[in-house]
Order: structure tokens, then sequence, then C-alpha cells
């Protein structure tokens, strides 16, 4: 099943409607507990469906309750092959159908633009017009050539921020120091290592990244009875950051976005733990190397560790295997698209590599792009309202 809810403005029933592809994969649609931002400027012209993607929010649940009832590691990731942009473009379509609705707007954010490039390349008779903000992929990359990009990306942005708060990189080592010998259990009840406390890096992506993280690492240490430990305040808010327990899906499916069998080389086995390899101020235990926080990035261990994904790593050693996952893109479509496309593209984007997207950007006929340095990953989220003002009168012009 899948589940929609649409928001409509007072006297707006007669507005076209634009649907939302949340950021993920596998997180469900905002909920919207307050009318601004983005949602804000879009109900002035629209009525605005948000879509829990398959597996999320009130649609049908894939997660450590649900998918182990499927069968072994095989079986579920033979369920799981049906939960990416492809089928999720189908249940958008199938929607629209039921709605009655001819064609719709598409807006998407971060993963939610990977699924509009994928429609427009398999259902662009659907869509009215189209925009993207910090999700413009890569049409045919392999996952190591896009995890080279963002671990680049991801070291600038450890640099950034280590010449912000200097002092924080000791702090970090320290606690790395501390976790590679002493027992800290997080709330969750697992214990913290140090190569999950790296993972915290995800936090710089976004525009208040650099604070939040700080604040995190300010004073994590207290000692009691003569031993030193964390904080459990400490404890608490990391674990905040790095449990999947809300989005599985997310350390499932991420690999896979980026996997298209023939067309990209076949199976990501585990791109970006192979990669980090190559980028030495990455590594676990390296002596005579500057700490560094890792960032969008999941590894086969995490599913040793996080009791959220424990369940299912076997599903997840399938997935990262898979040979033969079908195209999602298909580049000449895109050559020949008529559908009008406004993006926005961020220089300093953490998560989805510029070069990847500016590519991208040279290969879809008719698009306008927004390229700005003004933003981080999450621009829609910090400054929607005049970010979507300026696609939506792009597309107007």
């Amino acid at each position: 099943d899948i589940f929609a809810r649409e928001i409509v403005r007072e006297g707006g029933a007669d507005r076209p409607r634009l649907v939302w592809f949340q950021g993920g994969p596998g997180h469900r649609a905002q909920r919207p507990d307050t009318i601004d931002g983005w949602l804000d400027r879009a109900l002035q012209d629209y009525r605005v469906v948000l879509l829990d993607q398959r597996g999320t929010g009130l649609s049908t649940p894939a997660n450590r309750q649900t998918l182990p009832q499927i069968g072994d590691g095989a079986a579920q990731a033979a369920y799981l092959a049906h939960f990416r942009a492809d089928s999720i473009v189908n249940d958008a379509e199938a929607l629209r159908r039921t709605l009655g609705t001819d064609t719709w707007t598409v807006l998407g954010q971060s993963y939610g633009g990977f699924l509009i490039t994928a429609y427009l390349s398999r259902a662009a008779h659907g869509i009215h017009e189209a925009m993207i903000t910090a999700g413009l992929p890569s049409l045919r990359t392999h996952a190591d050539e896009t995890y080279r990009a963002t671990y680049r990306q991801t070291a600038r942005r450890n640099t950034q921020y280590f010449i912000r708060y200097p002092q924080d990189e000791a702090t970090a080592q320290k606690i790395a120091a501390h976790l590679e010998t002493e027992e800290e259990l997080l709330p969750t009840g697992e214990r913290l290592s140090s190569r999950r406390f790296r993972q915290l890096g995800l936090i710089l992506g976004s525009t208040t990244g650099f604070e939040v993280l700080h604040h995190l690492l300010q004073s994590p240490f207290t000692t009691i009875g003569g031993h030193r430990q964390l904080r459990a305040q400490f404890l608490v808010d990391a674990a905040a950051h790095l449990s999947f327990a809300a989005e599985p899906l997310y350390a499932l499916m991420h690999e896979t976005i980026y996997a298209q069998g023939a067309a990209t080389g076949g199976a990501t086995a585990w791109s970006a733990d192979r990669m980090r390899q190559e980028f030495p101020e990455f590594s676990l235990g390296a002596t005579g190397t500057p700490f560094r926080f890792t960032g969008e990035h999941i590894y086969p261990w995490q599913f040793e560790e996080d009791p959220a994904l424990i369940p299912l790593r076997d599903a997840a050693h399938v997935l990262a295997h898979r040979e033969d996952f079908p195209e999602l893109y298909h580049p000449d479509v895109l050559a020949e698209n008529q559908v009008p496309l406004a993006a926005a593209i961020y220089y300093d984007d953490m998560f989805v590599p510029l070069e990847g997207s500016l590519a991208t950007a040279a290969t879809i006929r008719g698009i306008r792009p927004l390229i700005t340095n003004a933003y981080q990953h999450d621009g829609l989220r910090v400054d929607g309202y005049q970010l979507l003002d300026r696609l939506i009168r792009s597309l107007r012009r």
C-alpha cells in the first residue's frame, strides 16, 4: 500500500497538483506541522501531494520488523529490488491516474531529484513541469566515482570545520582513542565504536552542521569514581544522529541508487567502504594523519553494530553484490526532453557531487540550471520560500 496526503490552501481547490519527492532514500515525506518555507510558496500555486515512498511512513513498512517475515536475506533482497527509483516512479504514476490528474508538477530535494530524473526518463508524459534542488544525479557513473567525489568534498568540509573550530580536532581524536579501549553504550544498548563515532560527519553537510557538531563535541567527558567516561548527554545526542532505526531503508538502499547493472559496471560491492581506502585521512587507526569525520557513506560493519540494521545484514550483502539492476536513467530520452525543468545545483554540496550534476545538466534538453554557492545541501530547508520562488519564476520565463 502507498500513502499520500494532500494539502490545499483555502480557495485553492482548482489549482493544479504538485507532488513532493522527499530526499533519502528511505525517508517518509515531511509532516506539515507548520505551513512555511517551500510548502508555503508551493500552496500559492498548487495543491501539494506529499507521497510516502514505498516502505516509508504510512505506506507498507519495510524494516527490521517486516522484512524478516519475507524469508532469508536473498528473499528480502529480491523484494527490496522493487524499492528503487523505477518502482517509485510507477507508484507516482498509479497515484496520478487514481487522482484523475492528466499531468502534474513534480518537486524533489536530493534523492527526490534522482527520482524526478528517472521519472523524466521513463514517464515524462505524466509531468507538466519539474523542479529539482540538490539532486541532479550522474547518469552512468559507477558508484566508485561518485564516492571518490563525495570523499573529496567531505574532506574539504572537515578542513573548513576544523579551521572554524580548531580545538575540536583534538577533542574528536580523544573521543576516538577513548572508544578504542573503553566500552561506552548508546541509549539504544549497543557499544559505540570509534568508526561509528566518525559517522557524525554527516552533520557537516547541512547549513548549521558546523555549529551542531561543535556543540555536540563541547565537554564530552565526565569523571565518575575517578574513571573518565563520555557524558550521558553526549551519548544521547550522538545516538540521535547515528541510529538508523527511523530510516533503515536509507542504509539498505543507499548504494543501490547508483547501481544500473552493465551501464555502470555491475555491482556496487560496498563501494563507499572500498573507496575509503584511497583516502588515508579517513583511515581508521592511521598514525600521523589528521582526524576526519566520514560523510554520507554506508559501510558493511554498520549491519553488525546498529540494532536496527542487524536483522537486515544478509539482505544488505546480497544487494551490494547484485550485478543486474536495471537502468534508472536514459540519457537518449533526456537529450530529447520536452518537460520544462529547473534545477538548483550547489557548488559546495557534500552529498551530490557538483561535477556529476553539471554533466547531467549538459545532457538534459531545455534544463534551466541555477548554479550557486549560496547553499549547502539543505538549501530548500533553510531558504525554501525564496529558492522555490526562483525556480518557479525560472519556469515561467
